[in-house]
Parts: C-alpha cells; structure tokens; sequence
C-alpha cells in the first residue's frame, strides 16, 4: 500500500496538468470578450450574451467527459487494456448522433433563441451572429470531451494541458487576424472571435485524434461499431450529469434575477464575487476529476477500500490548496474587490460577502472533489440529485425569501450560502461514507 506521501504524489501528478489545462479552457469567453473589447460595448455585450447561451448548449453534451472517463478507468483496473476504448468509441458515435442535430437547429434558429436572454437592438444581432459560429464548434467540442475522459481516465493527463495550451495560441491568433481583417483575411469583427474560436477548436479536435490513433491496438480505439449495451451504458452516465450542468447553470440565472430584484449594484458585484470563485474553485474541481480516475481504478481492481481511502486523500490534499486560494480575499478584501470594481460603494457593498466567498471555498472542499469521485465509481444519478435538490430546494428558495423578501440584501443571500456550501459538503460526506457506490456496475 502506498504510503501518504507518494498517494498525494501521485494525486498531484494527475491533477496538476488537468488543473492547467482547465484554467486554460476557462479563458476561451475571456479571451473572446477581451479581443472584442475595443470595438465597443454593444460588441462586447453580444460576445458576452452569445459565449452564455454556447455555454448552456455544451452543458447537453458535458456529460460525455465523465461518463467516457468513469468507464475507461474502471477497464483500466480491470487490468483489460484492450477494452478501455469502449467507452471512448461509443462516446463518438454519440457525441455526433447528438452534435448533429443540436448544431443545425441551434444555428437555424439562433435569433429567437437568443432573444430569450436579450432582445436589445444591436446587442441582440451581434449575439445571435456570434453565437452561430460558435455553435459551428459544438461537434468538435463533443468528440472533444469524450477524447478527454479517455485519456484522464487512462491517468495521462499531461496530453489534456497539452492540447488546451496550443488551442488557446491559435484561438488568439485567428481571432485577431478575423476581428481585424489582417493579412487578407475579411474584416469580421465580433463574428472573428466566434470564427477564431470555432477554427481553434476544430485544431483541437485533429491533435486529439493524432494522438488517439497510436493508441487503436492497445485499447481497442475505433475498432468495430460498439454494441447497443455500450450505448445505453454512456447514456446511463452522461445523461443525468449533463442534466445537472445545464440546471446548475440555470441556478446561477435564477441566483442573478433574485440579485436584481434589490438592485443593479447588488447584481454588478454579485458577478464579481461569483465569476471569482468559480475561477478559485477550480483547482478543487481537478483534484476531483484526479479521483474519479483513482476510484475507478480502484474499483475496477476490487479495491473498495482503496477506492474510498482515495476519495478523503484527495479532499486532504485539496482543503489547503483551497485554504491558500481563498485567504487573498479574506485578508485583503478591498484590494482584491478594486481590480474589478471601480466605485467605492460597490466596493465597500462587496467586502463582506467577499470574505463570506473566501469561506465558502474551503467549506465547499469535500463536495468539490467528492461529487467528482462519485462520477468516477457511477453514480452520476447520485450527485445529480444531492446537487440539483439542494440548489433548487433549499438555497435559492431561502436567498430570496431572506435576501429579497426580508430585504436583507446581498449580505443575506451570500449568508444563505455560506450555509448551503458546508450543507453540500455534509451531504456528499455522508453519501460517500454509506459506500452505496462501491456496488454499482459500469
């Protein structure tokens, strides 16, 4: 049995490339929304508006990743090499069963879709435009998660940062030269960052592929057209996962409009101290995603007591990552909230929750990388369900009825939360130490 030192060891050497990697594709609205900045805020808004709805279309398809990634590291402890392509295979043929047909009616009907989140003269066409190159890149993005569960689930991680890295150096250059029209290429403005990204992708897309190639005899890769049990399997996985990210996003929707029932100030920093700690979280999040291959692995082996020992090691190794993260926020409030707001009310209205936010990231630790490791050993309905009960059910219910409804305020809702994130680490704790996972079968 390892010992502590060489399990966070090998912890951090699975988890620290996936951590790059999905700071890296964290950026790609960021980049697009910084590029356009200059060609002014109709622009800019439209980008913004058009990144959001392509975010709430991926979240169909997210799903894929997890479940391709469950599968191949449960073959992989298996010791059946040969069959740790199953789920990548079926996850191909699914990811454009599905990417097909999403494209084509996304991108037909762009305009009335749009309008459902904003309906402004200028700001609306500009989204609508944008968003239909965007969604051009849906099928690679697909195939793309699938590709990324095979290889995070076979623990070879270091090719997923690799990928992201030299995605993110063509996304900057052909959205330049596309926004600008440089070197003959047509000047397109706002669609030039949309196009760039969707090329970037598509590049993206073939480094994936070449590298997965040489992998076909080893791990049965694109051998034969997979089985129908195959299908319903990935399906059995992805679906309630997907269904969870598309909710989740919803919820911050919802988190928005209750913000905007007090005031326009409270909704400003609201998006500041939200974008903040889905940014600081994300470390959590590949630790977590490093479980999910070491539980599947281990679970594949036989090794349930291994599987769940894994599960607390990573929360260990996570919680001061974590810790670190958040105390700039919690000691220097004020310095970090003036990096993004630049009126002292809204600063000073910030603090508070600010500090609140450093918090809720360390009490958020167990559910971050718990809920990833459930995905690992199958029960993805599971975490569908904790999750989606208690951001429906109890948060956003008791933010409005205390933040709206008593008109306490922005302080009164990120309290509510502060709640509801050490409730969502409770919840997970105790799902993972009833060990009802370990039985489940992929």
């Amino acid at each position: 049995m390892l010992g502590d030192l060489a399990r966070n060891t090998r912890i951090l050497k699975l988890a620290l490339p996936i951590i790059g990697a999905m700071l890296s594709q964290s950026l790609l609205n960021l980049i697009d929304a910084a590029l356009v900045g200059s060609l002014g805020e109709t622009a800019l808004a439209g980008v913004g508006i058009g990144g959001y709805a392509m975010f709430m279309v991926t979240a169909l398809i997210f799903g894929l990743s997890s479940a391709v990634q469950a599968q191949t590291s449960r073959r992989l402890g298996e010791e059946a090499p040969e069959r740790c392509g199953e789920g990548l295979n079926a996850g191909l043929v699914l990811a454009l069963s599905i990417g097909i047909p999403v494209t084509l009616a996304c991108h037909h009907w762009a305009g009335p879709l749009l309008s459902l989140i904003n309906d402004q003269p200028g700001v609306h066409e500009t989204a609508a435009s944008y968003f239909q190159w965007r969604v051009l890149g849906l099928i690679p993005v697909a195939m793309a998660f699938c590709f990324r569960g095979f290889w995070n689930g076979l623990q070879r991680t270091g090719i997923y940062l690799r990928i992201m890295l030299i995605t993110q150096a063509v996304n900057v250059v052909l959205s330049i030269i596309l926004i600008h029209g440089l070197f003959g290429a047509p000047q397109m403005g706002a669609d030039g960052a949309g196009a760039g990204t969707t090329l970037s992708l598509l590049v993206a897309l073939a480094l994936w592929i070449k590298a997965t190639l040489g992998e076909r005899s080893l791990h049965g890769v694109l051998h034969a057209w997979p089985p129908m049990t195959h299908y319903l399997t990935l399906l059995k996985l992805a679906v309630p996962h997907s269904f969870q990210q598309l909710w989740f996003a919803a919820g911050y929707a919802m988190l928005f409009w209750i913000l905007g029932q007090i005031d326009a100030a409270s909704v400003a920093v609201g998006h500041v101290l939200v974008n903040l700690s889905l940014l600081l979280i994300l470390p959590g999040v590949g630790l977590g995603l490093a479980a999910m291959s070491l539980v599947g692995q281990a679970l594949g082996s036989g090794e349930h007591e291994e599987a769940h020992r894994w599960g607390w090691d990573t929360v260990r190794v996570a919680l001061p990552c974590l810790l670190l993260l958040g105390l700039p926020l919690w000691v220097a409030p004020q310095s970090v909230l003036g990096l993004f707001l630049h009126r002292p009310p809204l600063i000073e209205l910030g603090l508070l929750p600010l500090q609140m936010t450093a918090a809720m990231i360390v009490l958020d630790c167990t559910a971050i990388v718990l809920a990833q490791a459930l995905l690992g050993a199958g029960a993805h309905r599971t975490v569908m369900l904790a999750t989606l009960s208690l951001q429906w059910l109890i948060f956003l219910p008791a933010a409005w009825w205390w933040g709206v409804h008593q008109e306490g305020g922005l302080v009164a809702i990120w309290a509510i939360q502060l709640a509801y994130r050490l409730l969502n680490s409770l919840v997970f704790g105790l799902i993972w130490q009833r060990r009802a996972w370990q039985v489940l079968r992929l």
